[in-house]
């Protein structure tokens, strides 16, 4: 999964200030460099971020997607909010990604109205303030069943379990040591019967246990946790870089650590 971030900033330096044919050029580049899926966002979610409103999310998005109705490449939309999950599918999204677990005002309702599969993530608090004290007794344990409890609210409202893809969400609401604990339990995530999104690309915890500051240069620390997450059952790798990844992920595929499959597993 190929990230292309049309917000105003971004933690990793990529952030296209709702520049729609940057964020079209950028697409087509992931594409042809061997993505699977494409994840527009147009509101930024890192450490201390402000919220931005759904009119203005939609308004960044939706030239976009319009923009890229050729694509053989399918496009996810990054988004929490009901409004944009509407308008995103009506535009022909394929999968909505919500780093809140359709948890907002009408969510799970435009989700289940969508008919599309679905990401579910782990975050704890909001984006503004998730990186200030977070806390848990056991990170494993505390993810997992949030996640349970949100698979069954979303089978309650209609979404069927077979397009439920799950996100323990690396860097949202933890600490170094809380992602370390989730990615060694990237296995365990599976036991929930759903797909397995990991998205480790950049983040914060890489530079903590390496010691690059610099999120651009994050590079072998990305490919080294994704390809730990492969070898214990993820299926979708949210990365920045893809033609590297890609090179990464068809070595690790070539060596046998495991076989070769079908595109687009979600």
């Amino acid at each position: 999964m190929g990230i292309v971030n049309v917000t105003d900033d971004s933690f990793s330096g990529d952030g296209l200030k709702g520049d729609t044919a940057a964020a079209i050029a950028r697409a087509r580049q992931m594409a042809a460099q061997g993505a699977d899926i494409i994840d527009l966002g147009a509101e930024s979610t890192r450490p201390g971020a402000a919220p931005v409103s759904p009119e203005q999310e939609i308004a960044r998005l939706l030239p976009v997607i319009e923009g890229l109705k050729d694509l053989a490449v399918p496009l996810s939309v990054d988004t929490r909010h009901a409004a944009t999950m509407r308008v995103a599918a009506k535009a022909g999204a394929a999968l909505i990604n919500d780093i809140s677990a359709l948890e907002g005002a009408g969510s799970l309702a435009a989700a289940a109205e969508s008919g599309l599969p679905v990401v579910l993530m782990h975050m704890q608090g909001e984006p503004g303030s998730m990186q200030q004290a977070p806390h848990y007794a056991d990170v494993v344990a505390e993810v997992f069943d949030y996640l349970r409890r949100r698979i069954e609210a979303c089978e309650a409202a209609g979404i069927p379990r077979a397009k439920i893809i799950l996100d323990p969400g690396i860097g949202f609401g933890k600490t170094p040591a809380h992602n370390l604990s989730l990615l060694r339990a990237t296995a365990k995530f599976r036991d929930l019967g759903c797909a397995l999104l990991v998205g480790v690309s950049r983040k914060s915890f890489i530079g903590a246990v390496s010691g690059e500051t610099d999120p651009t240069r994050r590079l072998p620390g990305s490919l080294a946790a994704g390809l730990w997450a492969l070898s214990q059952g993820a299926n979708i790798l949210r990365v920045h870089d893809v033609p590297e990844t890609v090179q990464a992920v068809k070595i690790w595929r070539g060596i046998g650590a495991a076989p070769v499959t079908d595109r687009n597993v979600w």
